[in-house]
């Protein structure tokens, strides 16, 4: 203690204080050392990586079978054969529906929607934009669209795909309104897009570029392009590919097989090394570079000189563990995806009726998510501007004053899925419409029906039955027993009267 030391308190020096981590998943022990965290912003981490996972993704999907398959799978399930069929039920001033003014409106889009009317290109139909955006989605993880207004296009408006490859990522500044450019993408304070910068020319168009334009960029207002991308976290700007978290298996697993099935054609063809003590006295057929070859023809035996040995070289892979250990990477990949093993691997040896229909069912609820995800974001503002549009130029003869009675009474039919056992599904169907907790409806939307479609469509057989004098023996939803049941209640009744009696 020093001089000055004297009427001070004495404090004693206290232990560090150490916390204990209550989360097993926060520790950091040699086991967890290559498990990293990140606290960045969404848009932080994706800015670097985006170029090389739309990349990466792409050639996954022009070479990897599996990824293939995924792509195929999400379209024809999403989207189908038919794609997002319109239905307009639109009610008039009597509260019954308009059925004139909506079948126009039906009509209108759907010849709109006519190969060479809906895209600037003349390209497309409307069911392979529908298709192309979801292949979009899926190999970039988003889809850019342009909205075109002008008299020379059909109903004066159009639509212009483009890569997100043009909306230049690397742009990124605050400018002196006090919005804020991130990857391409104007926001204001709050985020909100208020316009894109399009590169005049693809940045991977090598052969075709015309990169002596005087301006790099043209800014689009957001209301002139519809982004279309799944966020994953708050305030994320653009989207990452869907197969993001799977892509390093695809490619391990790719290689993979590739190796096995290198491997399984060496071991077909039966090898080996002709030895000798001192390496001499053996006289080859042909030389490859300094190695002496001899060639064996399949069926014969050759005797070898005094003091040559014959070592053979048979690699015995792919053995018994390939499939399984295939099978079980591929699971953790169709997991990743959304999908069941199943669909992705086209594998049904050992499956069963109640698996692969849960299997089924479970999968039919994620491709339902992805099909109310492309009309909430794609569909109805396609249909909404074309509505607009059409309206003003007066295409089908309703005035642009009731353009909210025609788009908000809009709705969109997705694509259905036969059952495993249609017969076992129907009777269920049946059993949940007699106990009230199905409606017809609920039923139609299963199949992908509407039910004023469904009514429609039995009226019009059975009008066409009568035409060509057939007989229409099928009455639908029990009304040829409505009928019979007074006369058999009545029967009924006059034979309790009787036994009173």
């Amino acid at each position: 203690m020093g001089l000055f030391d004297f009427g001070k308190s004495k404090k004693q020096d206290k232990p560090p204080v150490t916390y204990k981590r209550y989360y097993a998943g926060a520790s950091k022990n040699r086991l967890l050392a290559d498990f990293f965290e990140s606290e960045r912003s969404a848009d932080s981490e994706l800015r670097p990586v985006i170029k090389v996972l739309r990349g990466r993704s792409r050639e996954l999907v022009r070479n990897n079978e599996y990824a293939k398959r995924y792509m195929n799978l999400m379209k024809t399930n999403v989207v189908g054969d038919r794609g997002f069929t319109l239905q307009v039920k639109a009610l008039g001033g009597d509260g019954n529906l308009d059925q004139v003014g909506n079948d126009s409106v039906e009509s209108a889009f759907r010849k709109w929607g006519r190969r060479g009317n809906c895209t600037v290109d003349g390209k497309l139909s409307w069911l392979d934009a529908q298709k192309l955006v979801v292949e979009g989605l899926v190999r970039d993880g988003e889809v850019f669209i342009i909205k075109h207004r002008a008299n020379d296009l059909h109903d004066s408006f159009s639509l212009q795909f483009i890569e997100p490859d043009q909306i230049d990522e690397q742009k990124n500044e605050r400018l002196k309104n006090g919005n804020e450019v991130r990857m391409g993408i104007e926001l204001d304070r709050f985020k909100r897009p208020v316009a894109y910068y399009k590169l005049n020319y693809h940045p991977g168009d090598f052969d075709y570029t015309s990169s002596a334009s005087k301006s790099k960029h043209t800014r689009i207002p957001a209301d002139q392009i519809i982004h279309i991308f799944m966020p994953l976290r708050a305030e994320q700007t653009r989207g990452e590919p869907w197969m993001s978290p799977v892509m390093p298996s695809l490619k391990q697993l790719g290689g993979f097989r590739e190796a096995a099935v290198i491997n399984a054609r060496i071991g077909a063809s039966k090898m080996g090394f002709i030895t000798t003590p001192s390496g001499d006295g053996y006289v080859p057929d042909d030389m490859e570079g300094n190695t002496p070859i001899m060639e064996i023809e399949p069926g014969t035996v050759q005797q070898l000189a005094a003091g040559q040995d014959f070592t053979t070289f048979d690699p015995t892979y792919p053995n018994n563990e390939f499939d399984s250990f295939h099978k079980s990477v591929l699971k953790g990949i169709a997991s990743g995806l959304g999908i069941s093993y199943t669909s992705l691997s086209n594998d049904l040896e050992a499956t069963s009726y109640s698996s692969i229909r849960q299997g089924a069912l479970e999968e039919r609820d994620f491709y339902r998510d992805i099909q109310r995800f492309v009309i909430d974001h794609f569909i109805r503002e396609v249909y909404e501007s074309w509505l607009g549009s059409a309206m003003e130029v007066n295409s089908f003869g309703i005035p642009l004053r009731q353009y909210e009675r025609f788009a908000d009474s809009a709705s969109f039919r997705a694509k259905a899925w036969s059952w495993v056992d249609p017969l076992k599904e129907m009777n269920a169907a049946v059993t949940g419409m007699k106990a009230g907790v199905m409606s017809i409806q609920d039923v139609a939307a299963q199949y992908g029906k509407d039910v004023e479609e469904l009514f429609a469509q039995i009226q019009r057989d059975k009008a066409l039955a009568e035409q060509f004098g057939v007989k229409y023996a099928l009455e639908p939803y029990g009304a040829d027993k409505i009928n019979v049941m007074p006369d058999a209640v009545e029967e009924n009744d006059a034979e309790v009267q009787g036994q009173g009696d």
